[in-house]
């Protein structure tokens, strides 16, 4: 790869649905990067700075000497004796991929194996699986299980369509999205503190072991989620927002307990006067959450307490 930037990642789609092998849309994130330097490098960042350090670093390399990872070792441990930091402005413990992208700029610094080529700019689906499964491998040391998916994003730079862990492929996103231009949009909005993935997750699969609960999630919440994803890659925000609409009720009365508090009256407001729609950004329970609106203006206005920035403008 030529640039030596990685993304953050948003699942955009498929929040809990990809744990039970369901279909989840995950995009790059360009408004958070984060990249490798020495402590000569500068660069400038107009957000706060969550660095990895040296020290950190350090640790990870000596998780990953312990794998049968294809890591030049040399030449990791030469850079980490001149300095080198992993530089980033991804919050951490906010579901962006804060440490994605720090396994993908180790990989493709590092990794000495021959690495997977892109034929007519894509890859295949059995390189792909091989890439989340190293990185799979390398994130466990941050979360004790990964799925791989957040490197494998923030090391690609291009939306994932994930259908099942074995059937994954790169997706082209509608031409009609734009960064800056269109009424309404999709967008993050800031909880104000980090997330607690670990206690998020066992509360939900609490939730499963009730029969009524999961007959109903199968039936309701992944038909909904799906629609979500075939809507929005055809381009149709009609059905798109039906279907956010029935995904955010259906969250506030299922999941509450992933809505942060110093959010839910806001959830609330949006979905009752029509103005934003708000659903999970992975886990829930702190970090970001994802807002859909056809008035962004009017949203912001309504959401002036709160940091909103925008994925995309239609």
């Amino acid at each position: 790869m030529k640039n030596y930037f990685f993304t953050s990642k948003i699942l955009l789609f498929g929040e809990y649905v990809i744990l039970e092998n369901y279909s989840g849309l995950s995009i790059p994130n360009h408004f958070y990067t984060g990249y490798l330097k020495f402590p000569s490098v500068f660069r400038y960042y107009n957000n706060k700075q969550f660095n990895y350090t040296n020290h950190e670093l350090r640790k990870f390399a000596f998780f990953l000497k312990k794998t049968r990872i294809n890591i030049d070792f040399n030449k990791l441990y030469n850079d980490l004796n001149k300095g080198i930091i992993f530089s980033s402005n991804i919050p951490k413990g906010y579901g962006i991929g804060s440490s994605g992208a720090l396994v993908a700029a180790i990989y493709h610094k590092y990794y000495i194996a021959p690495q997977p080529q892109q034929q007519k700019g894509q890859l295949s689906m059995n390189n792909i699986i091989a890439l989340k499964q190293i990185f799979s491998q390398m994130e466990s040391y941050f979360h004790g299980i990964s799925s791989g998916m957040d490197p494998l994003i923030c090391y690609l730079n291009k939306p994932i369509l994930i259908k099942s862990k074995n059937d994954i492929t790169i997706v082209n996103l509608p031409k009609k999205l734009n960064q800056n231009i269109g009424k309404g949009a999709i967008f993050l909005l800031n909880s104000g503190f980090p997330k607690r993935t670990y206690s998020m997750i066992k509360i939900f699969f609490n939730k499963l072991q009730n029969t009524q609960f999961k007959k109903i999630f199968i039936k309701e919440f992944i038909q909904y989620n799906n629609k979500c994803i075939v809507s929005f890659l055809q381009g149709n925000f009609k059905i798109l927002f039906h279907n956010i609409k029935i995904i955010s009720f259906w969250i506030l009365k299922y999941l509450n307990t992933m809505i942060p508090k110093q959010i839910l009256k806001i959830w609330k407001y949006g979905l009752l006067n029509n103005i934003f729609y708000l659903k999970l950004c992975g886990s829930g329970g702190g970090g970001f959450t994802i807002g859909f609106t056809y008035d962004y203006d009017l949203s912001k206005k309504k959401l002036k307490k709160y940091q909103t920035i925008v994925i995309f403008r239609f």
